[in-house]
């Protein structure tokens, strides 16, 4: 067993990435881009070297098996069947890894392949949560139930990471879903806070009660947004969807040991229901830290993760980082917000932004 192995454990990782045109900077959305064009741009990047695709599904209209998808907002016929997509943007699906490094690896390789095909088309990747300028969409029923109708059309603007962990067999056979759900009620809002990176809403920074909130891609996803769903079809896949875009591979590395610390950690005991979840995000989205209670939950699995994970052979030194995010209260929001206001406008910021999601092509 070698760190960051664990025997039977396995990851994947799943990034939306905003569009912007390369020259102006200016941030695209579906009136700008067409299914037909991204996709055939994903489908001609070479991708015969990568393992097993085994666990991507194709979901049409695209046609292909491969690790990218476009994302945005599925055009139904009268029976849901999707038949065409309004795009918001591209995804990253790295395959299934037994090592955390290996998928941070191939996430690496693929946003290099993925830049450049967009730089072929005129654009530039952007990891940032919410579409900086487009904050509401209406799109016909998609879904047959209407709260997934109502999530399709929130999605529209939101870009995030699904991270994604399979536990061992003799681990995942004694799992209680229920109590997981609970523990991912009381502690998703706190964790999230740590990655909170979204302070840009129509064209400007989002001002809320008074103040520059931190994410607005919290506020607007945490009533229909799930925080996890769990595939039991997919060799157990466990899909954590709370946690901000980054542009830092070692960020998404923090991501997969927080949610490594939430499924191994027996003896955190908080639990919440839904409805807390969804208030306690909407005081997260504004306040970050501040909010009630968020640091000392956030420190309860923090300050238990080391021993945790080294149990399992996992090194907990990624999580530091965070530990420091935690203690001095800056987060990736006040980064943003701060590019912003000395940057005096938004292309310039998402310039910048750009050039940050490019260096994490690099594998720290």
């Amino acid at each position: 067993m070698t760190p960051e192995t664990g025997p039977g454990f396995r990851f994947g990782l799943e990034t939306e990435y905003l569009l912007v045109d390369a020259e102006t900077y200016r941030p695209l959305w579906h009136p700008d881009l067409s299914f037909g064009t991204l996709n055939a741009a994903l489908e001609a990047i070479p991708i015969g070297d990568l393992p097993s695709l085994r666990g991507l599904e194709v979901e049409p209209p695209h046609r292909k098996a491969m690790p990218f998808v476009v994302e945005g907002y599925h055009l139904p016929d009268p029976d849901f069947n999707p038949i065409d997509l309004l795009p918001k943007g591209v995804e990253i699906r790295t395959p299934v890894c037994a090592t955390i490094a290996d998928c941070l690896a191939w996430q690496a390789e693929l946003l290099r392949r993925l830049e450049t095909a967009m730089a072929e088309l005129g654009w530039r990747l952007v990891a940032l949560s919410h579409h900086p300028v487009a904050d509401h969409f209406e799109g016909p029923q998609n879904k047959r139930r209407y709260d997934y109708w109502q999530w399709a059309m929130r999605a529209m603007t939101t870009y995030g990471p699904d991270v994604n962990i399979s536990v061992p067999e003799h681990r995942a056979r004694r799992l209680d879903a229920s109590d997981l759900f609970a523990k991912v009620n009381y502690y998703a809002p706190a964790l999230t806070a740590l990655t909170l990176a979204s302070p840009i809403c129509g064209g400007g920074l989002w001002e809320t009660r008074g103040r520059t909130g931190k994410s607005y891609r919290t506020h607007r996803r945490s009533v229909f947004g799930a925080a996890l769903e769990l595939h039991p079809e997919e060799a157990g896949r466990m899909e954590f969807k709370t946690f901000e875009m980054t542009h830092r591979l070692e960020d998404f590395h923090a991501y997969f040991l927080l949610w490594l610390a939430l499924l191994l950690d027996d003896g955190l005991t908080g639990r919440a229901d839904d409805q807390d979840r969804v208030y306690d995000l909407g005081q997260v989205a504004r306040d970050g830290l501040e909010a009630e209670t968020v640091r000392e939950r956030a420190a309860a699995v923090l300050d238990r993760a080391p021993d945790v994970l080294a149990a399992h052979a996992f090194d907990p030194s990624p999580l530091e980082a965070f530990r420091h995010r935690l203690e001095i209260g800056y987060l990736p929001a006040d980064e943003i917000s701060d590019m912003y206001r000395r940057e005096g406008s938004l292309g310039a910021m998402l310039r910048h932004l750009a050039d940050r999601t490019s260096m994490g092509v690099v594998v720290p």
